[in-house]
């Protein structure tokens, strides 16, 4: 028997039980759904803290002093004398806290950071409108301020809020800037904060000295130089305390989210691919119903020629074309289902042809695997045995 005759015949077969086959394939659409579902989710969401790292740059250091007993930051100078170091490029020294901003009856409670000049190119923050802060702003100690987008949107129905006064934590600070939207990262959003001169920083959030700074590489491959000469004087600033200081590589952080990323995604994926297992137990039960079914006709084509391999072929053609088609189904599915994620949940997924053709794939192989025992019981049957079923 031909290899196109025996799939018509598997096809007649499969049609004339429409809603056995559709039960059967249930199992490996729910699972080739999920799978795509799942492991879109993990990769969408990589993808977004991706970019989110990738903005601030591959090249970035970022270091937290802890200090040495009684000594417990860098002065502003020693900071700013790091970017004369070998593979350093630049240099920006940051003083954080918490405060309140208000804006005529709108108040917000955001994060400020006292910043200089440096912070705009290190950081990679741009502003949408406005100016960032200038040198002079540092030195006078004024009272300036830039907005993240969220900020503008809480606090303000215009358009434009530059020259606008705002208070901070009562105390008056004219708006000479808006932040470009950077989004959320690990530490949290970028866009809920405002930015003022260090030096007023300082002095409104009561400390001294600096104990976060971030530094900028020449290049991705300058990172481990700049990271070297970084420690070298920080050992020798703290007087080789390791405990003073910690230094943070940005590209060691992707690379750990990457890692942490991936393995989850298997492990998701693993998780729903069971049901894609559960949907292949399912269409052996019904291969097996369906041997039993058919013994006599199995007999009939046997006792006028038929040999084993025809039926073992034609049964294989039916689980396969089972698994298949409802792979296909479960494809559409998972895609339609990443989309609705999207537009009605707001939750970013990816969807890669890999995943897409490793999903369909598995349910083939699984209906293939588990169709191998039906089909052989069925060509093993005896003619004579076969013709006496009832």
């Amino acid at each position: 028997m031909s290899f196109a005759k025996a799939v018509k015949m598997a096809y007649k077969e499969i049609v004339g039980n429409k809603m056995r086959t559709f039960l059967t394939m249930l199992g490996i659409i729910i699972g080739v759904s999920a799978v795509i579902i799942m492991v879109s989710i993990v990769q969408g969401t990589t993808s977004r803290i991706t970019e989110r790292l990738e903005s601030m740059g591959t090249n970035l250091l970022s270091v937290r002093i802890m200090g040495r007993g009684a000594d417990s930051f860098l002065e502003y100078d020693e900071v700013l004398s790091l970017s004369d170091k070998y593979g350093i490029l630049g240099v920006a020294p940051v003083a954080s806290g918490n405060a309140t901003v208000k804006y005529g009856t709108n108040t917000m409670d955001i994060t400020v950071e006292g910043v200089d000049e440096n912070y705009q190119s290190v950081r990679n923050h741009t502003v949408q409108s406005g100016r960032f802060i200038a040198p002079l702003d540092v030195k006078y100690r004024h009272k300036v301020i830039l907005l993240g987008s969220e900020v503008v949107k809480e606090l303000f129905t215009i358009q434009n809020p530059i020259g606008e006064t705002v208070k901070l934590n009562g105390s008056n600070y004219t708006v000479i800037g808006v932040l470009e939207e950077k989004g959320s990262s690990i530490g949290g959003s970028n866009d809920e904060k405002v930015l003022i001169p260090i030096s007023t920083a300082q002095r409104f959030l009561k400390t001294e000295g600096i104990r976060s700074l971030f530094i900028q590489a020449e290049s991705a491959e300058m990172v481990d130089v700049a990271y070297a000469e970084l420690e070298k004087f920080l050992l020798n600033r703290f007087k080789n305390d390791e405990d003073a200081f910690r230094i943070f590589n940005q590209s060691e952080m992707l690379s750990t989210v990457n890692e942490v990323t991936n393995n989850m995604a298997l492990m998701l994926g693993g998780i729903a691919a069971i049901s894609l297992i559960v949907g292949g137990i399912g269409i052996m039960n019904i291969m097996l119903v369906s041997v039993t079914e058919r013994t006599r006709e199995i007999g009939i084509r046997k006792a006028i020629g038929a040999k084993r391999k025809d039926i073992l072929i034609q049964f294989l053609i039916e689980s396969a074309t089972i698994s298949g088609f409802g792979g296909i189904i479960g494809v559409i599915i998972g895609l339609a289902g990443n989309k609705m994620l999207n537009m009605f949940a707001g939750i970013n997924t990816k969807s890669t042809v890999s995943v897409l053709v490793i999903a369909f794939s598995f349910s083939l192989i699984v209906g293939v695997f588990f169709g191998i025992y039906p089909a052989n019981k069925a060509s093993k049957l005896k003619p004579v045995d076969a013709l006496r079923f009832e």
